[in-house]
């Protein structure tokens, strides 16, 4: 097969290696995302699309004391204008400035469906209408005194401006967030009261450390309430590096309902959290069994969150069951806080909190200077007229002259009366009715008025310290405006320590409590069946398999085992495999050893003690709560030596011990004489000169000594003719009495 012939080289053709020319292309695709998309600027708190937004809307002159102008309207302008992107992308932006529940302080006053908090999306935007708010004014204020610069448009033909004056902290005060290309910001929204606050004790002592500005601004304020319960030493740390989080519960109180029962109704929940999929999750959760303390849910919102909780009875405790709650569903969510923005819209950083308000501040300071002489060149401006208006009533009547009978009056009033341009300008288009002697009055009262500020301007540009305090006038100004005092700025979300709760008990909270019934097969098998079996002769097995232990417990039970290597292990009886089977190895299930068995298997009690002991006659007394351990290599207590292996595990319940070796020697002596210990070989039950320990148990001497025969028989030894076999730990025993099983073997030992 011919090859094709490679195009020819007409001399048009760039050769382009692929490695450049990709990397290029992805670097211009990032800074694109990065500085036109998802960053914002620390100085105004705004991403492009946002600023354009509420420009196009100044522009339309949607005042917070006008009329609402169409949704469609304001999304056209945006998109003819200032932003090439889709419609969709920008009416969602505007929505999305009104919502209450995502906005702490909106700046967009939408008229008509704009979603809710359940997560219903906004009408269409030909049916809704919307205006600036108050706080949106604020941001733009000053935006027509050459405060801020301005750039060209995607299109050559209008300007936009390149950021807002900011006489607001929007930044932290309604957060942001965005994923750009290797980089990602999440900054929650805060109270704009507390803010102004740091802001004023952050001009009076530039070097204030982030835990006195934490002591003005403790936390986030979202605007759908909520508890937070992060320590204040994680809030620090989280403002000092500018990443951290803050964990949110939503609030809840306790409703009674007479007679003993009660409800818990939640009124706020964290913030993003869409109330519909909450519900939702709960519900999934009571079908699946998994929240087994509660009964029921009920949404009873209006205007308001209200959402019922039931609990399943009277006696539960609502703390657990929030703490249940808290743990599998949305109720608590973790806010993540990472302050990546766009230090002078240039360069992407991430800011502690000192350093994210001395950037608005810094701006602040450059709007405040750029205002300043906007100003002044306007009071010079008029001042250059006012004295060519003066100038034209001294010389009135040669200045009609001029104006009736010269051909060229502009050039010959400036030769006439060495005026200006604009002074000349400035008479040739005053009105007639300007020339009354009143007039001149009043331009001479204009003209001192505009000198006297135009010193206090230049005074202003010439000293620092009073920029700064005309700053914190205007910031103070924006605390009384919409600080905690108002409905608007009064906090909503508060603070405190999560109750302390059991973790026993709120796991066992999430298991659905059941009676089970454990069942060990000879042949390793286990298995959990439903409810207590007295009768195990229905108990099916595979073939050559039979029982070996059952045990009855319930769900919410832990279930330990002993096995010869001296390890125990620990299983959550919910977890096990059911019964409808023959159930699943346990070696599947944990790491024992092929030259390992197991001899023990109960309900864990963790206010019970055990006996356990080696066939070398050693052992110790252990806390049962000492040896769960939820893993599957489970937990060494018992340290078997070489050519040994664990045979007794039994509960301590009594003051006495009875040993029986393999050279069937009985010895009784006091519970006292044994070692407690966590992990260890112990200390000698039963000395012997042949073989070993062959079994053990714990019992109470004045109830005498127990065991089962072969045939099932129990027989009891009481305490008077026990004498013979009393003795001190580490003696050899006598021959049991008569009846003692053949096996050396006291029978079951119920644990």
């Amino acid at each position: 097969m011919s090859k094709a012939a490679p195009p020819v080289d007409s001399g048009d053709i760039e050769p382009v290696g692929l490695r450049e020319a990709l990397e290029e292309r992805y670097l211009a695709y990032a800074l694109s995302t990065i500085m036109h998309r998802a960053l914002p600027d620390a100085r105004d708190g705004l991403k492009p699309v946002h600023r354009r937004l509420l420009y196009a809307m100044r522009i339309l002159k949607l005042d917070p004391d006008a009329g609402f102008k169409k949704c469609a309207r304001v999304v056209g302008d945006v998109m003819g204008k200032f932003h090439p992107h889709g419609d969709q992308a920008i009416y969602d932006a505007l929505v999305r400035l009104a919502q209450e529940f995502a906005v702490r302080y909106p700046l967009v006053d939408g008229q008509g469906n704009f979603g809710n908090i359940d997560g219903d999306n906004a009408a269409a935007m030909r049916y809704t209408e919307a205006r600036l708010t108050d706080v949106a004014t604020a941001l733009l204020e000053g935006i027509d005194q050459d405060t801020v610069d301005f750039r060209e448009t995607y299109d050559g033909v209008e300007e936009e401006p390149v950021v807002l004056p900011g006489n607001f902290p929007n930044l932290l005060a309604n957060g942001s967030a965005g994923i750009a290309v290797g980089m990602a910001t999440s900054i929650p929204p805060h109270n704009a009261g507390e803010l102004c606050d740091a802001a004023l004790h952050l001009i009076k002592f530039p070097n204030a450390t982030i835990g006195k500005l934490v002591d003005f601004v403790p936390g986030p304020d979202f605007p759908t309430g909520g508890i937070i319960v992060e320590d204040r030493t994680s809030i620090i740390e989280s403002y000092k590096t500018g990443r951290g989080g803050f964990r949110l519960r939503a609030r809840w109180d306790r409703e009674e309902t007479g007679r003993g029962g009660y409800v818990l109704v939640l009124t706020e929940i964290p913030y993003q959290v869409q109330k519909s999929r909450l519900i939702e999750k709960i519900a999934e959760l009571l079908q699946t069994k998994k929240l087994p303390l509660l009964a029921d849910i009920r949404d009873e919102s209006a205007d308001d969150v209200r959402i019922v909780l039931e609990p399943r009875s009277r006696t539960v405790d609502p703390v657990v069951l929030m703490e249940s709650l808290f743990r599998l569903t949305d109720l608590e969510t973790r806010v993540s806080l990472n302050m990546n923005v766009l230090s002078q819209g240039k360069i992407p950083k991430v800011m502690n909190l000192a350093e994210v308000l001395r950037e608005w501040l810094d701006h602040r300071k450059e709007v405040l200077g750029r205002s300043a002489r906007f100003r002044l060149g306007k009071i010079n401006n008029r001042l250059e007229v006012l004295a060519g208006y003066l100038i034209a009533y001294l010389n009135l009547d040669e200045v009609i002259r001029i104006i009736r009978y010269e051909d060229e009056v502009k050039k010959t009033l400036i030769a006439t009366f060495d005026l200006t341009d604009v002074q000349a300008e400035a008479i040739l288009n005053m009105r007639l009715r300007s020339l009354r002697k009143l007039e001149e009055v009043e331009i001479r009262k204009e003209n001192d008025a505009l000198l006297i500020e135009k010193l206090e301007l230049e005074a202003l540009l010439a000293c620092e310290d009073e920029q700064w305090d005309r700053i914190s006038g205007q910031i103070r100004d924006i605390r009384e405006k919409f600080g905690v005092k108002t409905p608007l700025g009064k906090r909503r979300t508060d603070f405190a320590d999560a109750p302390e709760a059991n973790d026993a008990d709120i796991a066992e909270a999430m298991i659905e409590r059941e009676p089970v019934t454990i069942v060990f097969s000879d042949k390793g098998w286990i298995r959990a069946m439903r409810g207590h079996l007295d009768d195990m002769s229905k108990v099916q097995f595979k073939s050559g398999d039979r029982l070996r232990f059952a045990v009855k417990a319930e769900t919410t039970d832990k279930i330990v085992l002993f096995a010869t290597d001296g390890r125990f292990f620990t299983f959550a009886a919910d977890k096990l495999p059911g019964g409808r089977g023959h159930g699943e190895p346990v070696r599947l299930m944990i790491d024992l050893e092929d030259n390992s068995d197991v001899i023990a298997l109960a309900r864990h009690d963790a206010g019970r003690k055990l006996l356990v002991a080696a066939s070398d006659g050693r052992g110790f007394v252990v806390a049962e709560k000492d040896v769960v351990a939820m893993t599957r290599k489970g937990k060494q207590v018992l340290n078997v030596p070489d050519g040994e292996e664990a045979c007794v595990c039994v509960p301590a319940n009594g003051d006495s011990v009875a040993c029986i070796g393999e050279n069937r020697k009985l010895l009784i002596f006091k519970l006292s004489e044994l070692s407690e210990m966590t992990r260890g070989r112990g200390v000698l039950l039963q000395r012997y000169k042949d073989g070993g320990l062959s079994d053990a148990r714990v019992f109470a001497m004045g109830e005498g000594l127990t065991w089962q025969d072969s045939s099932g028989r129990t027989w009891t030894v009481k305490e008077a003719d026990l004498n013979d076999w009393r003795g001190a730990r580490a003696q050899a025993g006598r021959l049991p009495p008569k009846g003692f099983p053949k096996n050396n073997k006291f029978g079951p030992a119920g644990f």
